[in-house]
Formats: C-alpha cells, sequence, structure tokens
C-alpha cells in the first residue's frame, strides 16, 4: 500500500496542520507519518494482532514535539481508513482497540513532555512512565541512558536504577550490536529527526536471550542537547510462537524428521551454492511389507515401528552430515551433501541398512524389518529437486524389483537431465546388494 499509505499521510499532515496553536505542526515529515501509517497497518492486520502498535505511534508523535491534546482527535478520522485496506474479520473492533491505544500512548507521553516547568506534571509522568505497559527509555546520542522505566528494566531482568548510565548496547545481543550502531549513526544522528523500527535480540541480565522491538526515534530538543527516545515491547513469545510453527510446518509429526518441504528446501540450498562438478547423493528408503505390519498389529503399532526406525536411520547418521527425511507413509530420504561419490554414498547405505538389522520390540512384539534402498549418486548444479527424488525414486523402484532388503546404486551422468524423463533402462547400476 505504498501509495495509498503516501496519500494518507499527506491527509494526516493536513490534519495536524489545523491545530492551528502549533503552526509547525505543518512541516511534519511525510515519511515519518507513512512509516507510523505503516506500522499500525501491520499491528492491524498481523495474524496475533498488535494493540500495542497504537500506543507505540501516539508515543512516537508525542516524542516528535507532536503534543497538543487535539492530535488523537484530529488524527482518528485518518487513521480510522486504514481498516479499508484490512479484509480481517475483527478489522472493527481491532481499528477500535488501536486509536483507544494510540490516545494513551500519545496522552501519557506528550504528559510528560508538557510537565517540564509543572510539578504536577512531574508527578503524573513518573507515576505513567513508571507503571507504563510497554518499555521507554530516554537517552543521549551517544546511546548512554538517561532514565529508563521498570518495564524495560523487567524485560532485561535488572534493578531499573542500575539502567542509568549505561550504553544501550550493552543488553543489546553481541552479534546484532553493530546494526543497531549503524541504524543510529548512520540514519538518525546524521538527520537529527527521524524514527527507526528494530527488532531484535534481547541479552538478558541472566544469560539468556529474548527478542524485543523497539521504536527509536531522534528528538531534537530547542533548550539543550538533543535525546533518543526508545519505545519498546518484548515479543520474545510471538517468536517463539512463530518458530514454533516453522518447525511444525517442516518437520513430521510422528517421527519428528524433517519432512519433505524441508528436504527440497535444503536440496535448493544444495543446488544454489554447488560448484560446477560437485555430486551429491540421496538413498530413498521403503520398508518391505510395512502394510502386513499395519493390517496384523494395527496402525499404532505401525506408527511405533516408523517412529523406531526414524530413529534408527537418524542415529546411524547423525555425525555423517546427513539429512534423513520423512517424506510420507512408510519412505524416507536421506540426502549425501557434496563432496560424494559412489563410495561414501554405499557406506550410507549399508549404514541404513544395518541400523534395520536387529530385531525391533514395539508393543510387546519382537519385529523383523528390513528395507529395500535406492541411491543414487549425481550431479547437483543446474539439477531440480524434484528431479533429483524422481531419480533416487528409479533406484528404488530397481532395488525393490528384487530381493527383499535389497540395494542398488545409480549414477546420473552430468549430461543427463530432466528433460530426458527416465527410460526402463535409465540409470545404469553402480552397485547392487
Amino acid at each position: 500500500m505504498d501509495d495509498l499509505s503516501t496519500a494518507l499521510a499527506q491527509q494526516w499532515e493536513r490534519a495536524l496542520a489545523t491545530i492551528t496553536t502549533h503552526p509547525s505542526y505543518a512541516d511534519v515529515e511525510i515519511s515519518f507519518l507513512r512509516n507510523l501509517l505503516e506500522e499500525l497497518h501491520a499491528g492491524l492486520t498481523a495474524e496475533i494482532f498488535d494493540a500495542a502498535a497504537g500506543s507505540r505511534v501516539g508515543a512516537a508523535l508525542a516524542g516528535a514535539q507532536l503534543t497538543d491534546p487535539a492530535v488523537p482527535v484530529v488524527s482518528a478520522p485518518v487513521l480510522h481508513r486504514l481498516t479499508e485496506f484490512s479484509d480481517h474479520p475483527d478489522t472493527g473492533p481491532r481499528m477500535a482497540a488501536l486509536l483507544v491505544a494510540f490516545g494513551h500512548g500519545h496522552h501519557f507521553l506528550a504528559d510528560a513532555i508538557r510537565a517540564d516547568d509543572v510539578e504536577e506534571d512531574r508527578r503524573r509522568f513518573r507515576l505513567v512512565f513508571d507503571h507504563a505497559s510497554i518499555a521507554i527509555a530516554i537517552g543521549d546520542t551517544n546511546g548512554v541512558l538517561l532514565e529508563a522505566n521498570p518495564h524495560l528494566a523487567d524485560m532485561i531482568g535488572v534493578p531499573v536504577d542500575s539502567l542509568r548510565g549505561i550504553s544501550v548496547y550493552d543488553f543489546a545481543h553481541p552479534d546484532d550490536q553493530a546494526a543497531i550502531r549503524q541504524m543510529v549513526y548512520d540514519d538518525l544522528v546524521p538527520a537529527r529527526a527521524g524514527t527507526a523500527k528494530i527488532e531484535r535480540r534481547l541479552q538478558r541480565a541472566d544469560g539468556s536471550t529474548g527478542w524485543a522491538t523497539f521504536a527509536i526515534t531522534y528528538v531534537r530538543s530547542a533548550f539543550g542537547p538533543d535525546y533518543l527516545l526508545a519505545i519498546g515491547e518484548d515479543v520474545t513469545e510471538r517468536h517463539q510462537l512463530q518458530e514454533q510453527l516453522h518447525y511444525q510446518a517442516r518437520h513430521d509429526a510422528l517421527t519428528e524428521l524433517p519432512n519433505r518441504r524441508h528436504l527440497l528446501d535444503t536440496l535448493r540450498a544444495v543446488i544454489s551454492t554447488a560448484g560446477e562438478n560437485d555430486q551429491m547423493g540421496l538413498c530413498f528408503t521403503d520398508l518391505d511389507h510395512f502394510k502386513e505390519v499395519n493390517d496384523r498389529y494395527g496402525h499404532g503399532v505401525g506408527d511405533q515401528v516408523l517412529a523406531t526406525v526414524a530413529r534408527r536411520l537418524h542415529d546411524s547418521l547423525q555425525d555423517d552430515g546427513c539429512l534423513v527425511a520423512r517424506i510420507g507413509g512408510d519412505e524416507f530420504v536421506t540426502l549425501i551433501p557434496p563432496p560424494a561419490d559412489t563410495r561414501r554414498v554405499s557406506a550410507v547405505a549399508d549404514r541404513l541398512r544395518g541400523a534395520l538389522s536387529h530385531p525391533l520390540i514395539v508393543g510387546g512384539h519382537r519385529l523383523h524389518i528390513s528395507a529395500s534402498i535406492g541411491a543414487v549418486v549425481t550431479p547437483v548444479a543446474g539439477k531440480d529437486p524434484e528431479w533429483l527424488l524422481d531419480a533416487a525414486d528409479t533406484s528404488l523402484y530397481d532395488a525393490k524389483s528384487g530381493a527383499r532388503g535389497n540395494w542398488i546404486l545409480h549414477t546420473v551422468h552430468a549430461a543427463e537431465s530432466a528433460d530426458e524423463g527416465f527410460d526402463s533402462d535409465y540409470p545404469a547400476a553402480g552397485n547392487t546388494r
């Protein structure tokens, strides 16, 4: 909504300019307002509703010296137009919550800023500042904290008094400090204006790592030094949920092995970084007569067999840099990354077969499970992931046509491509056991 957000930002600028007690409001930057609109829209349409986006935007306006109490009033009709660009079923209630949060966020920080010369306002500022449900920090332009609220202290796990005088980089994750410094000193400080949004790791006092999002605004002062104002919140739980969903989408629920999607993504990564002469291997493993296990003992025992087989296959190769995936049913695929040759792939196939050489004790039953394995050694560069799986599947078909527990290795030559398809005599057998 780039064009639309620019148009809304211009409308918002005109609305703010009507606050005649502050003629300088007409000079507010369009890019600043557009960034705030985009943050509100992201909070409005997020899968997990982010009501705090309203508080952050309201506080950012107040932090940019737009402190007139009329700011939320003239802003509301413009901000409500964001509902036109959301198809979420709860858009209406979400927008209402964002506007309330916007008013609160603007009110408490605007009050704090106006409280410089009034003792009662100072007391109110301290009350709001200390009890705000978002983290607030004020620092000099070198990143040294001058003031921080208890919410920020709780996020880091230290007493609030210990935050004053330290660098904001002290509680950023070491791997993120350079990027944060670059953002502050390359963008905000030279321009002496603007707001930067970051989402980075937080290093807590107990050594654990969390995630936090911050909006850092450069505040230019007319009567003293300039400041950096940071408004943030802990988003560790959201990150953990995202990581959990990402894991679930890429792993098989029964065996916890990588699934077909994970395998294809890994194949694409290997292909994208492969050299011209690099070779990789695939071993397509299929359990022999697995249907008989389900028919005789039931699917519950069958699932236990699959989970046990998966663990054995994984454990047999866990120190070899290979990826073992379950792609469906009783089918497993092992990826042997470059460098790979017939000797290495043959060794992997032997280890996979050896992993099933001992009986499985499942549900009080002693089961002898064997598998057929179709192995392939192939050049990597320029290959299609699905084509590579088809090549291994073709080798498996040949293996299953022989004796139970058979494995066969095919070698793909550089000249062969996915366009050539598969013939009954493709590919040539390398080793047959």
